[in-house]
Formats: structure tokens, sequence, C-alpha cells
């Protein structure tokens, strides 16, 4: 009986047609150049070339493309055909090594922080061999690198490789120095949550703020939101599931390993979590899945919000990025094992990344930092705005007792009774969860539960691997000198623990005396986009990413230019949003009903002139006065959104949206949301939150 699972991988170029499709000579060099990262020969790419070709032919495609991720944090894509003329008029298909190896695309008029001017538009784009080719609307697509004609990364995916071969150099000294010959790479793994909304699609066509934000403006909440618990982990309502079920299909044929689906907590809101892998695979998949949800939503005439807080009052979305490591040999290098107080290797591992967090927390901020992620980050629904490392109990008293000298007395396995005799007991884990967490230890990996649900993944990868390989580098060189390295390895793991103990965390991130207790310790807290970006450029970071060539300092620059100007866009889009949903729909629909109050006022009491009309005239009142402060409010963000445009900084315009135009428009919501609760349901010109969030 066929499965839908049986059709896994069915549009990927992946290594079993690798191995069906090329000699063996050329399938060897090809793994070559995937696991060891050498050339590949021109006549191997050619004969690469052609077994893709003729597969994605065999497979109904008339295109191919160059699939990258520029800096907009979307994919681009520009599509080229097999076609190539024939000199008896007739076309045969083509596609040569040197089309598969690189293409050409339009290097200014993609965000580039100044690193382009309009008039120099060469870009290059480069296939990245270790990430499958696969088929999309009938297009073969190569994921591959973009870069500027002067050989500037414009993208997500160079930094990202560049990383992860910087971890890859310093975690392999490390294990040299453990005796491991065997490891020849090790890479960095990563399975992304993805959170997300469903709403109907004829409502979102009604709504010009999700349309052109993502976001809701403005919008009462209903009587009820997600207090009762009641939509968390609930079952799936029939809508829904079918359209789990079609986008579980479509990732399955890229060969994306989609494996839980469930409700999340806010009405409408869901989650999917994919398998494991290398984190430039998972990026890639993270990418092709956000697209893939926007898609199938739109057949079961959905719309699939990825915006972090598409409304006011309920959970928002994000992305946890859960970062393991492993070796080629299959070995998960965060694994405590049975004994990790013994396990020298995973504590070094370890420390290596406490210290990475504690040096290098500003990096992590920046890397989640957006606008639309600000709507979550410290807002009791997602982690703080402080980053600090949740352990669990057990690893920070091993911390403890190393630090302190003493021995370690294991707590022992802990088995749990749930007090029913016919269910099982069942050993407790050595960790609990902390969902208030921003870095936590779960068992084998960390959650970095950071990353905003429309953000690529990419940014917040590049951080911690360079983070990381920095502290192993620093280990390294230290361990390689040492005369002893048994001692000079208890040593480093002491120290480490003792020198970084304030990033540790085990408590509730929700309270507000945990950011006291932060300040005190030291930690950075960067409320806002605006206050994280800036320290992009500070010393210590530039640096860091020079050192391990992630970045150099004009990318970097650019890059730094490219995010500020983002978040300065979106806020501005936002307000102009805002002002036109309230003087062309919101303002004449109250002045529509107040009208009609006022002449049911006046026909009342033209026939019975002793009526109060208490009803009509308290309404009336309340909601002209609304209307006046509504206007005068529209008027004030108009003129502070032009003050702020006309500003020729992107730092201090960042600031000022910080400081006076998001306050503008948080005032103007508050009346519009106070109005909607006195007007006539029927008369209220957009979809109401009851009917965004409980329809579908």
């Amino acid at each position: 009986m066929d499965h839908d699972f049986d059709c896994f991988g069915s549009l990927v170029f992946d290594d079993r047609v690798m191995k069906a499709t090329l000699t063996a000579r050329s399938y060897q060099q090809l793994r070559k150049t995937i696991d060891e990262g050498l050339d590949l020969a021109p006549d191997v790419a050619n004969a690469v070339a052609a077994a893709m070709k003729t597969w994605a032919l065999e497979h109904g495609a008339t295109h191919f493309t160059h699939w990258f991720q520029p800096l907009t944090g979307i994919t681009a894509e520009k599509h080229e055909s097999f076609i190539s003329p024939a000199s008896d008029g007739r076309i045969i298909p083509e596609f040569s090594g040197r089309e598969l190896i690189r293409g050409e695309a339009d290097g200014s008029s993609f965000p580039s922080g100044g690193l382009r001017a309009t008039f120099e538009a060469r870009g290059y784009t480069a296939w990245d061999p270790t990430s499958y080719a696969f088929l999309k609307d009938r297009t073969l697509c190569i994921p591959t690198a973009f870069c500027s004609y002067g050989g500037e990364a414009l993208d997500k995916k160079t930094p990202l490789l560049r990383s992860m071969d910087a971890f890859n150099r310093q975690a392999l000294r490390i294990l040299r120095l453990f005796g491991n010959t065997e490891v020849r790479r090790v890479r960095t793994c990563v399975g992304a949550e993805q959170e997300y909304f469903l709403i109907d699609r004829s409502l979102y066509l009604r709504r010009k703020d999700l349309m052109f934000t993502g976001r809701t403006l403005l919008g009462a909440m209903p009587p009820k939101g997600q207090e009762m618990d009641d939509h968390y982990y609930g079952s799936i309502k029939p809508r829904v599931a079918a359209f789990m079920e079609e986008l579980n299909r479509e990732l399955w044929k890229l060969g994306i390993l989609a494996k839980t689906e469930h409700n999340e907590v806010a009405p409408s809101q869901h989650e999917l979590a994919p398998v494991y892998t290398t984190t430039n695979i998972a990026t890639d998949q993270n990418q092709l899945t956000m697209e893939i949800m926007q898609r199938v939503a739109l057949r079961h005439n959905l719309v699939c919000l990825l915006h972090e807080k598409p409304f006011a009052g309920v959970n928002g979305s994000g992305k946890h990025n859960n970062w393991s490591i492993a070796t080629d040999t299959g070995v998960n290098l965060l694994s405590p094992g049975d004994t990790p107080y013994e396990n020298a290797q995973f504590l070094l591992f370890l420390c290596a990344v406490i210290k990475a967090v504690d040096d290098y927390q500003d990096l992590l901020r920046i890397s989640a930092a957006t606008a639309g992620n600000d709507h979550r980050l410290g807002a009791a629904e997602a982690p703080p705005a402080v980053v600090s490392i949740f352990l669990g109990d057990e690893l920070t008293a091993i911390m403890d007792a190393i630090v302190a000298g003493r021995p370690y007395s294991a707590a022992g396995e802990t088995t749990l009774k749930l007090g029913v005799d016919a269910l099982p007991r069942f050993a407790r884990d050595n960790t609990d969860r902390n969902r208030t967490s921003p870095f936590a230890f779960t068992g084998n990996k960390f959650e970095f539960r950071m990353v905003g649900s429309s953000d690529s993944i990419a940014c917040a990868n590049i951080m911690i691997n360079t983070a990381v390989a920095e502290s192993l580098r620093i280990y390294a060189d230290r361990l390689e000198a040492a005369e002893n390295f048994e001692t000079a390895l208890h040593d480093l793991i002491r120290e480490t623990f003792r020198e970084h103990r304030r990033i540790i965390f085990n408590g509730n991130g929700y309270d507000e005396a945990w950011l006291e207790e932060a300040e005190r310790r030291g930690l950075c807290n960067y409320a806002t986009t605006a206050d994280a970006l800036p320290h992009l450029l500070d010393e210590k970071n530039v640096a860091l990413l020079k050192r391990h060539g992630v970045y150099s300092l004009t990318e970097l620059a650019a890059r730094c230019e490219t995010l500020l100007e983002n978040y300065c866009k979106t806020l501005h889009i936002e307000a102009k949003t805002l002002l036109v949903m309230v003087r062309q729909e919101l303002l004449p629909a109250l002045a529509g009903f107040t009208g009609e109050l006022a002449a049911g006022i006046n026909a009342k009491r033209s026939c019975l002139p002793e009526l109060p009309c208490a009803y009509e005239t308290d309404r009336l009142t309340r909601l002209s006065e609304l209307c006046d402060r509504i206007h005068r409010a529209a008027d004030e963000l108009e003129n502070r959104a032009g003050e702020i445009a006309a500003l020729r900084s992107s730092p201090v315009q960042a600031n000022a949206i910080r400081d006076r135009l998001i306050p503008a428009m948080d005032a103007l919501r508050v009346l519009c949301d106070a109005a909607e609760s006195l007007t006539d349901a029927r008369r209220w010109p957009f979809p109401s939150y009851t009917e965004l969030l409980f329809s579908v």
C-alpha cells in the first residue's frame, strides 16, 4: 500500500539520484567536494550538470534557476530555460557545468547596505554543492551563494558557510587533542521549529494592515482569547488538518523531514517541527518551508501569517533554533552521556558554548532583532531581551562543584510515579525544560528561542557558530601549548565555569526581578532593535567576525546599514498603512454611525419629547469625542512620520522611530480599539479579532 511518505525526496537531486545517474568517479569527486570542500574539476561539473538536466527533464522541468537568499529575508530566483537553438531551426535542451557552477544576478537591485550603487549592477551566484538541488514549479532550483562583482557577500548563505568552516577548523583542533584522528569534519546541526497563524483568506483581503504589514495595526480583543489554554495541543480542526496533510506531502517531496505538527497556544496558531539536519541545509529547508506554507494555505482559501505578532493580546510566533554539534562519524558532541561529570570532552564543548554566549550575548540578541520581533521579546510570552543560559539543576550542580573544587554527589536517577497503577513509571530527565530561557540546554542540544517566526535562521546560526568557534580557538591555543594536557584541561574547565557563571540562570525569565538581577550581573539588555543593532559594529564583534573570515568590515557595516534601513522602512510602512485605514475607512464609518445615532435621537424626540434616549446619547457623545481624538492623533502620527523620514542617518532615524513614531502609533490604536467596542458590529469596517481568530 502506498503512503504519502513514499514520495519522500522525489523532487530532490539527492545522494540516491547522484549514485544512480553519475559514474563512480564523478560521484566520488562530487562527494569529496561536498564532504571536504575540494574544488570540482570542469569535466565532473559538466557530468553533474548533464545528470541534473536529464533528471529534471524526466520530471517535467523546463527551466533552471540559481536559488539564493539575498538580504531581503526571502529567497530569489531567475528562471532560465534549458532550450538552445539547433542548426536545423529546432531546439535542444542544454545545461553546462559552467551554468551549474556560476550565474549572474543584478547586484544593485537587492539590499546591499551601500556595497553596490544603482549603476554597479553585476553580481554573481555560485553553486553550493553541500545543499541538494530540487524541483519546484517545473524548475530545477540550484542552491547558491550570492556575491557582488567585488566578491563581497550579498546574501545570508555565504557568511553561514564561512561560519561553519570556521567552526569545523577549531572543533577539529580540540578533537585531535583528545586523540581523535578519525573525524574529518564537524558540523553544526539545526532543527527549526516554525510557528504560524492560519486565517480565512476572505477576511485577510479586507484588512489592509495584514496585506501590507503582516500584522493587525488595530483591533479590540474578543471576549475570549487564550485564557482557557484549550487551543494548545487541542484537537486539530478539519480545515487545518487538510492544510497540514497537504503541507506535509509537499515538504516530504522536497526531502524536508517535517515531523511534528500541533496547535499552539493562541487561537488559530500552529507549529511545525522538522528533524535535525546540517545547518546550511536546515536554513535552506526552513526558507522553503515558509514559502510552501503560504502557497498551500492559499489552496485551502487560507492565509498563513508568519509575522511575529499578527494579533495584539495573544501570543506571537517564534522559531526555536535547536542547535547541536555532530561529527561525520555520527557523534553528538553535546551529548553528556551517562556521567557528564566524568565526560571531559563534553564538558569542554559545554564550556565553549557558555563562554561564547556570555562573551557575545549582544551578537545573539542582534541576530534576532527585527521590528516584528520587538513585539515578542520581553513581552512575557517569549524569552526576555536579556540573553542567558538555562543548564538545569544537574549540570549547574556539576559546574558549581568543579568551581568549588569539591566532589560532585550525583542525585541519581529519579523515578516519577504517575499515581495510576496501570500507567508505567519512567525516569525523570536530568534537566527540566525552561520555556522562558533564551538559550536552554535540553539534553543534547541548545535551544535558542529568540528567533522570530519570519526570520531566516542563518543570522542566528552565523553568530552561534562563530562565537563558539572563538571559544574553541582560545581553548585549542592554550591546550596545544600546555605541558600537561590533563591539568590544563581541568584548569580551563574550572576557570570557564567560574568566570562565566553570570550567564547561567535557571529561573523564571518572565519575572521582572530577573531583569534587575541581570543588570547587577552586567548582562546586556537591549530592549528594541534600535537599541541592539548599532552594537554589531562594536570593536570586539568586528574583530571576532573578521578573525574567522565570516565578514569583512565592509560586509559587516553594510549589513548593519541594511538591518537599520529595514527596521525604519517597516515602521514607516506600518504608520502609513494605519493612517490610510483610519482616514479612508475607520473615520468615515464612525461618522456614518454617529450620524445614524443623531438622526435616531432626533426622530425619537420628535415623537416623544420627554424621552431621554440615554443609550443613543451616551454612544453618540463618547464616539463623537473619540472621532475627534482619533482625527487629532492621526494628524500627530503623520507629522511625526514626516519629520522622522527627513532624518538622514539610519541610526538616528531608528531611535526617533522607537521614541516618537511607535508611541504615536500605539496611542492612535488605543483610541481606535476603544471606538470598536462602542460601534455597531455591522458598521465596523474591518473583520474583528473574533472573526479572524475563530473562523477557521
